[in-house]
């Protein structure tokens, strides 16, 4: 993009034809003539705009992001005249309203976040927008896995161990260069990680960005002996290998109490001997690890199995993107040494629950965000596109729209930060004790304010919300995939019902 030549506008007015056409977008001349024939919209589109003044008609079709990509195509500005549109850079805020927490907003202050939370925010963002953004729009098309030169940024950058939550797997660790010592990390520098990642806008992508860790290797950093613990610790989080969590089953989901998977010891009582499968494992297509939930005859236990002889995966289609690596898994006479048992044989399923919270509560924070993404999507949309005469922004039936949208997101926000911060108080076992059944209860309040949000989304946006490519997309995307948060961690019926009775449990008794 060159700014050094200026034109006036009768310069730009003779370039009106596919010999030489050329128009202006917000004060800047772009010569269009090369692209004439492979412009998505075809000639005609083009044709109407030549030599003429094409913003309005631009941004009414198109975001900002098309003429970043496009950007060659500029050969100068019109004389006397300034950019209105701001372009964005790498780590920039949003300003459109409530398209940010309100933690991030100059007029509000909130009692959660301090100045290291800021310095975090800062340069996830930087690194998102530079490094995650680019891949995850590729591989959500492509469809393949995420790259080893994305993994090793993370992990040299220290934010594979951020996805794990806080813990002694941090301390000693520099995040981001300095940003923060692993020893101050918190459940709110956890939150934030997760919230800027998710503005990749790539729901599969997203699940395949090594949330496969994220959900499992909790269980081995509370549950392992030392010494495995510490193998499986430097392998994953120094991104050599990557692990997932294998628990559900086609004959049991939420059930995890119905595995049919079975471990039997051999007669040594060195190794056990895994058989049965696995469903929808979520990075399982090229793990190392899999934590996976067994039945060892006495009861449900975890084992840490490693992809080996007998261990075998397939990719799964679902309705989103193959780059989330969901697989079916097949165990045929693994054999697994008993020091890889996670916890006391036969007592899994505390294993799996304590491992959950941080999962459901992850699965949240990552949902509340994308929600507000759609909010700014549409909040943008109705203020640029025109219909009827009007910006759709002018027409009280969308207001209302996004009146509804923006209250349900500050809702979802205001009680994730409730939580996490009852999780910076607790320890893990009082998480366990306290928090499984309020986090259950907010994952699934925020399931179903993100199913509304969606379909709002799609009203505002008209036919452009079904299209995967253009202004749409990100619509699109989100219609179609918010049903994962409402399954993934735990159905929300089930999950909504375990809160009621782990409440009916603590119920005074007595009449009252």
């Amino acid at each position: 993009m060159t700014l050094n030549q200026t034109f006036s506008l009768a310069d730009v007015a003779p370039h009106n034809t596919s010999e030489s056409l050329w128009c202006i977008i917000d004060s800047r001349v772009y010569d269009l003539t090369d692209f004439f024939e492979s412009h998505p919209g075809g000639e005609f589109v083009l044709l109407q705009v030549g030599g003429k003044d094409a913003t309005t008609d631009f941004y009414s079709l198109h975001r900002q992001a098309v003429l970043e990509k496009y950007g060659s195509l500029c050969i100068g500005a019109v004389e006397n005249e300034e950019a209105q549109v701001i372009r964005p850079h790498p780590g920039d805020l949003s300003i459109v309203p409530y398209a940010e927490p309100a933690w991030l907003t100059p007029q509000f202050e909130s009692p959660y976040y301090n100045e290291s939370h800021r310095r975090l925010q800062k340069a996830m963002r930087v690194f998102t927008d530079t490094w995650v953004t680019p891949e995850a729009q590729e591989k959500e098309i492509s469809g393949e896995r995420i790259s080893l030169g994305l993994i090793q940024r993370m992990a040299d950058a220290n934010i594979l161990g951020m996805r794990v939550g806080p813990g002694p797997h941090l301390h000693g660790r520099s995040i981001l260069n300095g940003v923060l010592c692993g020893e101050d990390v918190d459940y709110f520098h956890d939150l934030i990680v997760s919230q800027e990642l998710v503005r990749a806008t790539a729901r599969g992508f997203w699940d395949g960005n090594m949330v496969g860790m994220t959900i499992s290797l909790t269980a081995v950093l509370q549950h392992a002996s030392p010494d495995l613990k510490e193998e499986v610790q430097r392998d994953c989080l120094s991104g050599k290998k990557t692990i997932c969590l294998a628990v559900s089953e086609a004959f049991a989901g939420s059930d995890v109490a119905n595995i049919r998977t079975a471990a039997e010891k051999t007669r040594d009582g060195q190794f056990y001997v895994v058989n049965g499968t696995k469903k929808w494992i979520t990075n399982g297509t090229w793990c190392d690890y899999f934590v996976t939930a067994v039945n060892t005859g006495n009861g449900l236990s975890v084992l840490l199995i490693h992809r080996s002889e007998g261990l075998a995966t397939k990719a799964i289609k679902t309705s989103y993107s193959p780059a989330a690596g969901t697989a079916f898994v097949t165990f045929d006479d693994v054999k697994v040494p008993v020091r890889n048992l996670l916890g006391e044989e036969g007592k899994g399923l505390k294993v799996i629950l304590s491992n959950f919270n941080h999962e459901r509560w992850m699965v949240t924070c990552a949902g509340v965000r994308m929600s507000r993404i759609v909010v700014e999507e549409c909040m943008k949309w109705s203020n640029q596109r025109l219909v009827f005469g009007k910006r759709l922004a002018e027409q009280p039936v969308i207001r209302a729209k996004l009146a509804k949208m923006i209250s349900l997101v500050e809702a979802m926000q205001a009680w994730l930060e409730h939580t996490t911060f009852q999780m910076t108080r607790m320890s893990h076992a009082s998480q366990n004790e306290h928090l499984a059944g309020p986090i259950g209860l907010l994952k699934m309040y925020c399931s179903r304010c993100a199913h509304e949000i969606a379909e709002l989304a799609v009203h505002v946006f008209g036919g452009r919300s079904l299209t995967q490519t253009g202004m749409g997309s990100v619509i699109e995307m989100f219609h179609r995939t918010t049903e994962f948060d409402a399954i993934l961690g735990g159905s929300e019926d089930i999950i909504g019902d375990m809160a009621v009775r782990k409440a009916m449990k603590r119920f005074p008794k007595s009449m009252l």
